[in-house]
């Protein structure tokens, strides 16, 4: 039997929610004593009892297991004060509580992520006023495409930081409404003021429809959803670390904590914080799907399947925090080197692009001028040349529009300094971006 109850049972994992709990009934408390539900005594003696549970419990006390949080700090209430403390679940049920309990939490998770994500966003910022002047390859398709700047690199995921941190703060709009008042599911008798108790936890509004409001985890679902999201994008960046710290490409170089050796291979640090991270976000899109199945196909009102609406919430929060907090410390240790990214952008032709806008600017029709680029950089191929390599005489095989100043076209430096367009790769325009973002970070 006690196997039974510890099957059905929830406390091994809502006494998360221990404080939120306490602390929404201590506003519920309130209301009933304002609206003349319960006396002014019983408020008192109520509210002082859930302080001394929730100090006990700040201090390290904890609290003995019952079928699920609520119902034991209830009774630990009850042992305390008396009866008395029965009178706390006037006008609730576990059904809103527990709805109230969990948005409270997820409320205080975006707060705490996005607080991070903000620190994350000034580590890069800093690191690409650092690094401005260093010069790499971009790519497309993993093949080196046209030379940027490490800064334009670093801020593209400032800004996908971005886009995480306002579908957060969106989220956080429908998260803070307030379920506490429609009891099981068809609200309650008592002549309660739910508007007092929105008040009270700081919650914008108040739940319209009793039914749903019981019922409802679309909040769960999007917070774990705006999560899953940044574990993405981090998800990217940490294959982009290993990448680049692979002696192949060699751009960079972390501090040694991120790194570990190999148990046979004394030459080898492999990049484990940016693996462990990247494994992580297959965790918490897990936690994702979790969540969808379980509220999948679900009649009106509460089922107990939702129940199972807590694990995956507190493990994708928990992932992403410590996630993101790993990486800001690692980028912040991350140091380009800079002339092994410079001396990267003499593979793959990757002036080929601009040499088919200068022929542009001279009226030749882009298409053509790409067709007549294709066939240089084949022509370099067959001869083993680099476009560098090629005299003037050589590029006037393929048209008489090439003058002695293709030569500085084929610069790196010359090359991203020309891409002045808004979002571009050029200094002028990072130094823009740069001041953009550091705008949205006040």
């Amino acid at each position: 039997m006690r196997n039974f109850q510890q099957f059905i049972g929830s406390f091994s994992f809502d006494s998360k929610l221990s404080e939120v709990d306490i602390l929404g009934s201590i506003a519920h408390t309130k209301m009933l004593a304002e609206t003349n539900i319960i006396s002014r005594d019983d408020e008192y003696k109520i509210i002082d009892g859930l302080n001394s549970i929730l100090k006990d419990l700040q201090s390290g006390w904890i609290l003995p297991e019952e079928e699920d949080i609520h119902y034991a700090i209830e009774k630990e209430l009850i042992r305390r004060i008396g009866e008395i403390g029965g009178k706390m679940h006037t006008a609730r049920s576990r059904n809103d509580q527990v709805v109230t309990d969990l948005r409270m939490y997820v409320k205080k998770e975006i707060s705490e992520i996005v607080n991070i994500i903000n620190t994350f966003q000034k580590v890069l910022v800093k690191k690409a006023e650092d690094n401005v002047d260093v010069i790499m390859p971009g790519f497309t398709h993993l093949q080196p495409a046209q030379p940027i700047l490490a800064a334009h690199y670093l801020l593209a995921y400032a800004w996908m930081l971005d886009r995480d941190k306002q579908r957060l703060l969106d989220c956080y709009k429908r998260v803070n409404v307030l379920p506490l008042g429609s009891a099981a599911l068809a609200g309650t008798s008592f002549p309660i003021d739910r508007n007092i108790t929105a008040k009270l936890l700081g919650f914008e509004n108040v739940s319209e429809n009793s039914l749903d409001a019981v019922s409802d985890r679309d909040f769960a679902i999007e917070f774990v959803f705006c999560v899953s999201m940044i574990a993405l994008h981090l998800t990217r960046f940490c294959e982009e670390i290993i990448l680049w710290m692979n002696p192949e490409f060699a751009y960079i170089t972390l501090d040694d904590k991120f790194t570990s050796g190999s148990s046979i291979m004394p030459q080898k640090r492999n990049p484990d914080c940016a693996e462990v991270i990247r494994g992580k976000s297959g965790r918490i899109f897990g936690d994702l799907i979790a969540l969808l199945s379980i509220v999948k196909s679900l009649p009106l009102a509460y089922n107990r399947d939702l129940q199972e609406d807590k694990p995956p919430v507190f493990d994708a929060s928990s992932s992403i925090k410590m996630s993101l907090e790993v990486f800001v410390e690692m980028i912040d240790s991350l140091k380009f080197i800079k002339e092994n990214t410079l001396k990267s952008t003499d593979k793959g032709f990757i002036a080929a692009t601009e040499i088919a806008d200068y022929l542009a600017r001279q009226r030749v029709p882009f298409r053509t001028a790409h067709g007549i680029v294709k066939d240089i950089v084949f022509y370099c191929q067959e001869n083993n040349k680099t476009l560098n390599e090629l005299s003037l005489e050589e590029y006037n095989r393929f048209s008489s529009m090439f003058k002695q100043d293709i030569f500085n076209y084929l610069d790196a430096k010359h090359i991203t300094n020309m891409k002045t367009s808004y979002g571009g790769t050029s200094k002028e325009s990072i130094v823009l971006q740069i001041k953009n973002i550091k705008r949205t970070l006040k």
